[in-house]
């Protein structure tokens, strides 16, 4: 089925035949992000709370010497109160050269999906804005919400690249 090939509304920001996602649990949602923006993967730590910091952020961490702001991403995407268990993790991001952690309930593995595979998302009235979204993912019977993860943390609700870059 290549004459879609070249009409990829859903692709802007994923290059290539295939992209591959890191996909990861919030709740009962699966979501995908692209694999290139993850810097590493480790299990949640204790993090500093900072003073006046949005709910959301959880606090930073010192990832050897360096200070990163820390997201939960199920208080961010009001998705009830988080648990954090042995398979909560905390994923390391480089988003335009700034380091940042997320936290995420589980992380389920890389998928690589094809832009066949990838769908627009539908216009819902959910707490997830679909301005970060890339589309969803299908494989097989699985469907990965996929995050554009650099519009998402550089965001002005996010506040991370401006008020705690300095």
């Amino acid at each position: 089925m290549s004459t879609v090939q070249n009409n990829k509304p859903v692709e802007s920001t994923v290059e290539g035949a295939g992209s591959e996602f890191l996909a990861f649990t919030l709740g009962s949602e699966e979501y995908g992000i692209d694999i290139l923006k993850v810097q590493e993967i480790r299990g949640y730590e204790a993090v500093t709370r900072i003073a006046n910091a949005p709910e959301f952020i959880k606090g930073v961490i010192n990832l050897r010497g360096i200070i990163i702001p820390v997201v939960d991403m199920r208080i961010k995407f009001k998705l009830g109160t988080p648990v954090y268990d042995q398979f909560t993790v905390v994923i390391i991001l480089n988003i335009g050269g700034r380091i940042m952690g997320m936290v995420v309930d589980s992380v389920s593995d890389v998928t690589t999906l094809t832009p066949d595979q990838i769908k627009p998302a539908p216009e819902m009235g959910t707490a997830f804005d679909s301005n970060y979204m890339i589309g969803l993912g299908t494989v097989d019977e699985r469907m990965l919400i996929l995050v554009d993860i650099d519009k998402l943390m550089s965001s002005s609700e996010m506040g991370l690249m401006d008020k705690l870059a300095a």
